[in-house]
């Protein structure tokens, strides 16, 4: 027997049979599998059964065979003569709400093929998750919202193999994590009881789905892990994010911070993890601004200001003129504009000191970030002071849940080890800027790691090893769920957090250093 670097394809000679040995065909393929995999119990789909005789014959009884681990037994889903060596891919996917993404695997060898991404099309029903609820809940409402989102993978899908000279039909395994909403739509599961008391969702472990059964256009026998959810708010992308980090491995304690349309947090180490999640995202991610957009060529994602001329330094993904700002350039023109005092400590423009930049539209005070003439759109980028005010409330709620949620188990987040920050957000975020207006707590610089998409890299785990299968259930196991709307400190904690960097300055002593520096 030959040895596979993935437990997926294994490569089997079995004997054949005769009057002396006169084992089932299934049978004898079953048990040369499973002391291979050294597993229990092997399945075999029924129309594959009925193929079984003819290809062991034809192959001489030497196949490769295509296998997938669901809980405690195995899942025989594909089998050939073993002179063929067609490519046998796999499917991870981050089912986003705004944007869905994917990456293309081959399962000998764990190795990237291809990577692509996409709108999620729902976000022309409703921008959020719950707009969709409320939509699915209309005549066909539900369907619409599940045929969207499975027309959209089904179309990239298609992409991706024709890029890679690949027949959809060779994708033998999925791996999908996603919010626990988007879980349901995307299987078609009612999601009305998610918003409503006591908050119940139709299922938090669904386990792995036959590909054909969810619409998607691959082998129709091929499996789909979709990554549990911990109930309502705290859904698969989040465990995805969990495995990738390593968190639940480390021995001293560290926290996951992943920003979204909500900022969700998980806080542990080996023996212990909690986790929470609350509404601080949109500043964050660029999107309360008027110039606000995500991250992409031509977006502003860092920003300097010159202390001695108050001139701003740009930088811009892939160095195209600026058409906006993402919550990365956001965070960092905050923090720039109160190093120079162009912002008090209540995120309000001081006038005296923003001089020309200054610009009275619709009654209400405009900084101007890039002029009309140097600006792609051909028209003033600006800041207004409603956009600083919702950054200082998204800034204060991020601080204030990671302050809740580190002291619920009494933890100062000084003391944390290791500070993981997921996402889009976390992939251009300048830490020390975060710190200096308050919203990250003031750790040194090399302990805080970005992980970029941590929930389809964990999705990809997920298609490496089969141990990954079991950690996923483990992970979900040891995850106490910490609801914010009943904490009674939050809103106290909240209200000092509402300034720069905060009210308790001796929470940021190197703010006070960098202030001492520059003003």
């Amino acid at each position: 027997m030959g040895k596979n670097s993935t437990p997926w394809i294994q490569t089997v000679s079995l004997e054949t049979p005769s009057l002396k040995d006169n084992t089932a065909d299934a049978e004898r393929l079953i048990q040369a599998l499973r002391s291979r995999l050294n597993t229990p119990a092997i399945k075999i789909d029924l129309d594959l059964l009925k193929a079984l005789p003819t290809v062991l014959r034809h192959s001489r009884f030497n196949v490769r065979c295509v296998l997938f681990k669901e809980k405690q037994h195995w899942v025989l889903i594909g089998i050939t003569d073993a002179k063929e060596t067609p490519r046998i891919a796999g499917l991870a996917i981050d089912l986003g709400t705004t944007r869905v993404v994917l990456r293309l695997l081959d399962l000998a060898t764990g190795a990237t093929l291809a990577e692509s991404a996409f709108d999620n099309p729902q976000e022309k029903i409703g921008p959020d998750i719950l707009a969709r609820i409320h939509f699915a809940e209309t005549k066909n409402g539900l369907r619409e919202l599940n045929e969207r989102i499975v027309s959209g993978l089904n179309s990239a899908i298609a992409h991706l193999c024709k890029s890679q000279q690949l027949e959809p039909e060779h994708i033998y395994a999925l791996a999908v994590a996603g919010n626990t909403t988007m879980t349901h739509l995307f299987m078609g599961l009612n999601p009305r009881w998610i918003i409503r008391e006591p908050y119940i969702p139709a299922v938090n472990a669904p386990g792995a789905v036959k590909a054909d059964a969810l619409g998607l256009q691959v082998h129709p026998r091929a499996r789909v892990l979709i990554f549990p959810n911990i109930g309502s708010y705290f859904g698969g992308d989040l465990i995805a994010g969990i495995l990738y980090s390593g968190i639940h491995h480390n021995a001293q304690t560290g926290i996951l911070v992943d920003v979204g349309t909500n900022a969700e947090v998980v806080l542990g180490n080996e023996n212990w993890l909690i986790a929470c999640a609350g509404a601080a995202g949109p500043a964050l991610e660029g999107g309360v601004t008027r110039m606000g957009m995500t991250a992409g060529p031509g977006v502003i994602d860092q920003i300097g200001v010159n202390p001695n001329t108050l001139e701003f330094n740009i930088h811009t993904i892939e160095d195209l003129p600026p058409k906006g700002i993402c919550g990365s350039g956001v965070i960092d023109l905050a923090a720039q504009l109160f190093l120079t005092g162009m912002i008090d400590i209540r995120g309000k423009l001081v006038p005296a000191v923003c001089g020309s930049k200054i610009r009275e539209i619709d009654s209400l005070l405009h900084l101007i970030v890039v002029p009309a003439a140097k600006a792609a759109t051909g028209s003033d980028l600006t800041i207004s002071q409603a956009d600083l005010d919702s950054l200082i409330r998204s800034k204060a709620a991020m601080y204030t849940i990671l302050e809740t949620i580190t002291a619920s188990v009494g933890v100062a987040p000084q003391d944390l080890e290791s500070f993981y920050v997921a996402g889009t957000f976390g992939s251009f975020i300048n830490p020390a800027s975060a710190i200096t207006i308050g919203m990250l707590p003031d750790l040194p610089l090399d302990r805080y790691k970005p992980l970029g998409n941590s929930s389809l890299r964990g999705a990809a785990l997920a298609l490496q090893s089969d141990k990954y299968h079991d950690e996923i259930d483990q992970i979900r196991g040891r995850i106490t769920y910490l609801e914010l709307n009943v904490n009674q400190n939050f809103m106290n904690r909240f209200s000092a957090a509402k300034f720069l960097p905060h009210t308790k300055t001796s929470l940021f002593p190197s703010v006070k250093l960098s202030n001492k520096r520059k003003l």
